[in-house]
């Protein structure tokens, strides 16, 4: 016959504890940038750098990025790290301010190559319904857009730069501020998902843990310090947020 099981002296003894990764871990919180400046015509570009479309943020991203720097001025973050692309730097400003942490750069960080519809073509292509966009988005490869990187070449480079910085600052606390189709190479790379991870959010957060030579995913489009947890539902304007900056729960 069994034993019977004698409970423990205390409901404590066996209680939930909070998920801690290992001691000598590397964080890395990728933070998408703010909004964007939008085209003003079907004929308009953005200006291009190293022939990246290279957008200034608009007045909702200035006001998203306000925000992430109040959620993220209490983090022990070591580093921070930006691509070349100037979207990024405008979303780490407030953040650089208020850690006075002066931010390195990470070209191999920068959004897909997006070829014959770079500098905001792309919108118009995907407004229009273009077959080669739809294409794009239903088979997760950016390669079908004419002269573009290809779903393998962005995540090849976007993992390369991603360990050189775990390696350069192993067991630290690092922010990378990036950009969406890097984030979901990144995490697809990580996961091994059929699903791209299409869809992070302007100044959206997504935690990866490095522990034991392995990548994890901690969590992915975190956007509660710009309100609503169903963006979609209703997306924070520039007059939203400003109303928030004017509330007395806000610094």
């Amino acid at each position: 016959m069994d034993r019977p099981v004698t409970p423990p002296a205390s409901s404590e003894a066996h209680a939930q504890t909070r998920w801690a990764a290992p001691s000598g871990s590397t964080h890395v919180l990728l933070l998408r940038h703010g909004a964007t400046e939008g085209l003003r015509g079907d004929a308009d570009r953005f200006p291009l750098t190293d022939g990246h479309g290279d957008p200034n943020l608009s007045d909702d991203g200035e006001f998203q990025a306000h925000f992430t720097a109040d959620r993220l001025e209490t983090e022990d973050i070591d580093v921070i790290y930006v691509t070349s692309l100037v979207r990024t730097h405008q979303t780490a400003a407030p953040i650089v301010e208020r850690l006075g942490i002066k931010p390195r750069v990470e070209p191999d960080l920068r959004e897909v190559f997006l070829g014959e519809w770079e500098g905001g073509l792309t919108r118009v292509h995907a407004a229009l319904g273009d077959p080669r966009w739809v294409r794009a988005v239903e088979e997760g490869e950016w390669g079908h857009i004419p002269g573009a990187e290809t779903t393998a070449q962005l995540t090849a480079r976007c993992m390369a730069a991603l360990d050189r910085i775990e390696q350069a600052h192993r067991g630290e606390r690092v922010l990378c501020v990036v950009h969406g189709g890097v984030i979901a190479a990144v995490l697809k790379a990580i996961t091994g998902a059929t699903d791209s991870f299409g869809g992070a959010d302007n100044c959206s957060l997504s935690h990866l843990v490095h522990i034991n030579g392995k990548w994890r995913v901690r969590c992915f489009n975190d956007t509660a310090h710009l309100g609503g947890f169903t963006p979609s539902t209703h997306r924070p304007t520039a007059a939203d947020l400003a109303a928030r900056m004017q509330s007395p729960q806000s610094r």
